[in-house]
């Protein structure tokens, strides 16, 4: 963005700057030439009126000393030509063959024509160093006056004024360069810094703000906003972490207490008991894992996992076995299926608990005298747990929503719930580097898909 706002602004400056200082020389220069052909055309007049007085009188001695003299003192030749064309009068002896340019302008001058002052061509210096003049007598043209000078002194002056107007565009566009930086970084600052504090919130680092007393007004009202949204983020945070702190605080009590019962009880019951007791207290240990990991979320944002190696067939048979029960008192029953172990290294708890979810979700919309089948197999490298019901299904585009949080189908009717089984469940594995699929099989019912990283060889 640097890149890009640098370069709109200073392309057009550097576009205009050279504009002025292009036109500034060409004006410049053209005003030292414009001189220089004044100044020539000037002394070219007066030595006309000197060689028409001295064609007159045809002897060229005065004309002659005027001319070495002038030639003498500022450089300039000054070579007279009578009316056929040839040297009349001149300083220095003179060339008896003229350059073809200069024969030109002799011979239109004679014809009466007066001379053009020649346009200044690139890079603005005097295009010729020679002018001719006719020498008019009572309106008939008598002769030519050729008035030759150096260019060098009008060259080495548009010189110099290229150079002055060069270094004053160079300084010029530095300044404008340092200019659009230091407005670019002026303008961007508080960019940057919003930038920086998202990624530390981000990173958790909820404190984060960003100062607004820099930047143009628009970005300070911008910055004023992040840093309430901020505030209001990390205060709805924070009370959040108070009442997960809270809750599975309070939980842990009666928890403890149930499964001192539990203990107690079963001090009382034969063995026809053992297995209920067993099953109980296994539960009892896994909600207590549960709330430790709630725990760890409240505390630092994240769960401590314990990632280990798991049977997803076993762990299968195991949550259909629990739900059973559950599942009985609606007329339906679990069924678990596979027997091959299916191992994958992931998290026992955060498996279990979407797992939970999903057969809740399944039991709940499932008809009496029906199955839920929960299975486990590998798929494309990953492993998969499937729950299956036999329920009243969804559209094809009711299942791509199903994973929303709130999302209730239009057919629930009066079955209870807040519609965020299948939402937890998908950000729980979410957590692991695992997935939620939701598919609607040809003949009827729900197929939710767990799949997981396989991190174990067989």
């Amino acid at each position: 963005m640097r890149r890009r706002l640098v370069v709109v602004f200073l392309v057009p400056l550097v576009a205009i700057l050279l504009s002025l200082g292009g036109a500034t020389a060409w004006s410049a220069t053209r005003s030292i030439q414009q001189a220089f052909y004044t100044e020539q055309l000037g002394d070219l007049g007066y030595f006309v009126t000197s060689a028409r007085q001295a064609l007159r009188s045809g002897s060229a001695t005065v004309i002659d000393a005027e001319v070495e003299r002038f030639h003498e003192v500022y450089g300039i030749d000054i070579v007279v030509f009578d009316l056929a064309g040839g040297v009349w009068a001149s300083g220095l002896d003179a060339a008896e063959v003229l350059p073809d340019d200069d024969a030109a302008r002799v011979d239109l001058a004679l014809s009466g024509r007066r001379a053009e002052a020649p346009e200044p061509v690139f890079p603005w210096i005097a295009a010729e160093s020679s002018l001719v003049e006719p020498v008019f007598d009572d309106g008939d043209v008598i002769g030519a006056v050729m008035l030759s000078a150096d260019v060098e002194a009008p060259r080495t002056e548009i010189l110099r004024q290229i150079l002055v107007l060069s270094a004053v565009s160079a300084v010029s566009i530095g300044l404008g360069v340092l200019l659009v930086f230091q407005l670019a970084r002026w303008v961007l600052s508080p960019v940057r810094r919003l930038d920086e504090a998202m990624i530390a919130i981000e990173r958790g680092e909820m404190d984060a703000r960003v100062a607004e007393d820099t930047g143009p007004p628009e970005l300070r009202r911008m910055t004023r906003v992040f840093n309430g949204m901020a505030d209001e983020i990390e205060r709805v945070m924070t009370r959040q972490q108070e009442f997960a702190l809270n809750a599975s605080h309070e939980l842990r009590n009666p928890l403890n207490a149930l499964l001192l019962r539990v203990e107690h009880l079963s001090t009382g019951l034969d063995d026809d008991w053992k297995d209920d007791v067993e099953e109980t207290r296994e539960e009892g240990r896994r909600m207590a894992r549960i709330l430790e990991t709630l725990l760890g979320l409240a505390r630092g944002g994240r769960s401590d996992t314990t990632i280990s190696a798991v049977d997803l067939t076993t762990l299968a048979a195991r949550r259909a076995e629990a739900w059973s029960q559950v599942a009985s008192h609606r007329g339906i029953r679990t069924l678990s299926s596979g027997d091959a172990p299916v191992m994958s290294v992931t998290d026992r708890t955060i498996v279990e608990s979407a797992l939970d979810a999903v057969i809740d979700n399944a039991v709940k919309f499932s008809p009496s005298d029906t199955v839920v089948e929960i299975g486990s197999h590998r798929s494309e490298g990953l492993c998969v747990l499937t729950v299956r019901d036999h329920g009243p299904g969804l559209t094809r585009e009711q299942a791509e929503n199903a994973a929303d949080r709130f999302w209730r189908s239009d057919d629930s009717g009066g079955v209870p719930g807040s519609g965020l089984g299948l939402a937890i469940a998908t950000d729980l594995l979410a957590t692991i580097g695992g997935e939620l699929r939701v598919d609607t099989p040809e003949d009827g019912g729900l197929l939710v898909s767990l799949l997981l990283p396989d991190g174990a060889a067989e």
